[in-house]
């Protein structure tokens, strides 16, 4: 079993990058990059820009890391500034995009008023490589705000308070976005499984 100095915990290495110690915070992304290149790719769906705003993330990351103040796990507090990049990356993007049919239908509906109980939950059963690969791709086939909301909510274990806060719009309309994922989720996931069994 290696010993405490061959492989330094994270609070060791932020401890000596937080000093300006440049080889402890390369430890650091080397250990974690995956992890936030994965985050940035769940809610982007795009190879290049998940790329680009990870690495986005760990500049500010190095730029901000006399913040860090170990009230999450360094990997948890990585995994927020890649998502509210993300987030503001889908800001651009909408404003650039015009009004789509089911943006329209979504919002003049008032759904929020009728959310169900919700049958679908993406984090049960995960261990299983095939499930997630369906997930995975019905992920992908959600709008970027619809697949925000679900992945903030579902994997990120978000209230819907902090939801509306960092797409900043109304908890309503975080409501609304959910509902239409989980929905859209559940018949995708449904579909998927017919085509298995058939």
């Amino acid at each position: 079993m290696p010993d405490q100095q061959e492989s330094p915990s994270d609070v060791d290495l932020v401890r000596l990058a937080q000093k300006g110690d440049m080889q402890a915070f390369e430890e650091l992304v080397a250990r974690h990059r995956d992890k936030v290149y994965a985050r940035a790719y769940g809610i982007m769906r795009n190879e290049d820009e998940a790329l680009d705003l990870s690495q986005d993330a760990w500049v500010k990351g190095w730029q901000r890391l006399g913040q860090f103040q170990g009230d999450s796990t360094f990997a948890t507090w990585m995994t927020r500034i890649v998502i509210n990049l993300c987030l503001d990356q889908l800001r651009k993007l909408k404003r650039k995009r015009a009004e789509s049919l089911e943006a329209i239908e979504e919002e003049s509906g008032g759904i929020e008023r009728q959310m169900p109980v919700t049958t679908f939950n993406p984090t049960e059963g995960l261990e299983n490589a095939e499930l997630r690969v369906k997930i995975n791709h019905a992920l992908g086939l959600l709008s970027p705000e619809h697949r925000a909301v679900l992945t903030l909510h579902e994997f990120e274990q978000m209230e819907y308070k902090e939801i509306a806060r960092k797409m900043k719009c109304s908890i309503g309309t975080v409501m609304s976005r959910l509902f239409y994922a989980r929905r859209r989720m559940a018949s995708l996931l449904a579909g998927l499984k017919r085509e298995n069994l058939e």
